[in-house]
């Protein structure tokens, strides 16, 4: 919901009523995960996407006729081999929606400040929903007793960025939507290099906050990197020593000059990160490990790097090389084998477990 909620946000500021669709569970080849969102608001527009089109038009009525009963519907959508005229999932998969009247708005407004929340959504016909981040919870669930409950689970999923249906043992009733809407995951870029212009762009791209650090201030400057967040002027193994990071941040070393990369690279393999590469030749890779032995780095810590950096896509340009770069990162953060889909076999998508589990 987050990429849609400027525009739910100007819905609400025009007092404009309007129904949100949201992706609660998926089986199969989906085209989208849980918590994708897609709404419609009263005069007819229509943002946002559930299945990257296949079922976009019996969705948006379904949003319709929930604006018009105030009532919420819950509902699943597969491919049939028997009717070739029904509505569902051209890829054999089925997703199951649930339909909701608008949001209450200070979860749009923490989306779009860009807040690390989760919610919390009943799957009956109120579509009550409870909101919890760093500043508490809000909103509630109709039931004090589940708040309680809820607040402490949508925590815990938010820290690990899951989200999914989830039952209740205090209300065997009832069944809920924990959605996490995480901050962005964290892109380092060391060495104010081309390559790091044309990374930071697709990184950017993709959806992470990029950062470009370099020691060399004629290089690293804000007009040199404009799709970077962030470009800092500081010895990169000091920044990244000193900088925040989690399970989802990655690093990517393209200074390829050892007096940069060996003390950074010490601190960056030591870290709780996602994915650690650098660029170089192969004869500088093998330069590079040995001196990070000579540092004092261990077998285990060596294997994390991935250097050279990025695919084999046969790249040559700043942007080709940029792709095949981020093409890593992802493979690694999603679990894909990186091998072509054609010369491969068993799910497409890797990264999300569809079971639900019950707390107490």
């Amino acid at each position: 919901m987050r990429d849609i909620a400027t525009r739910l946000a100007q819905w609400q500021s025009d007092s404009m009523p309007y129904a949100l669709a949201t992706v609660i569970s998926v089986s199969g080849s989906a085209p989208r995960l849980p918590g994708a969102a897609m709404a419609v608001s009263a005069d007819g527009e229509a943002v946002g996407s559930v299945s990257g089109g296949c079922v976009e038009s019996a969705v948006y009525e379904l949003c319709r006729e929930v604006l018009s009963s105030g009532r919420c519907v819950r509902t699943s959508f597969g491919y049939s081999d028997d009717d070739a005229f029904a509505v569902g999932l051209t890829c054999g998969g089925v997703i199951e929606v649930f339909v909701s009247c608008a949001v209450p708005g200070s979860v749009v407004d923490a989306l779009v400040r860009g807040e690390s929340v989760a919610t919390a959504q009943v799957l009956d016909e109120s579509g009550s929903m409870l909101m919890v981040g760093g500043i508490g919870a809000s909103g509630t669930t109709g039931f004090a007793d589940l708040d309680t409950v809820l607040a402490d689970e949508a925590l815990a999923m938010l820290d690990s960025g899951a989200s999914g249906i989830r039952s209740v043992r205090c209300r065997p009733d009832l069944e809920v939507f924990v959605s996490s809407y995480a901050s962005k995951p964290l892109l380092l870029i060391f060495g104010a290099i081309d390559y790091a212009g044309a990374l930071a762009r697709l990184g950017s791209f993709l959806g992470y906050r990029v950062t470009v650090c370099d020691a060399r201030p004629v290089f690293a400057t804000p007009a040199r990197f404009p799709d970077a967040d962030e470009v800092v002027v500081e010895w990169p193994h000091s920044y990244l020593a000193r900088t925040e990071v989690d399970s989802r941040t990655v690093v990517c070393v393209l200074t390829h000059d050892a007096k940069f990369d060996v003390p950074l690279l010490k601190v960056a393999l030591r870290l709780p990160v996602a994915f650690v590469g650098a660029m170089g030749s192969r004869r500088t890779h093998v330069d590079r490990l040995r001196r990070l032995r000579e540092v004092g780095l261990e077998e285990a810590e060596l294997a994390r790097l991935r250097s050279p950096i990025g695919l084999d896509l046969g790249a040559r340009t700043p942007e080709e090389t940029a792709v095949a770069i981020a093409a890593e990162f992802v493979a690694v953060r999603r679990g894909g084998s990186a091998v072509p889909l054609a010369a491969s076999s068993g799910p497409i998508h890797h990264d999300y477990a569809a079971s639900p589990s019950v707390f107490a």
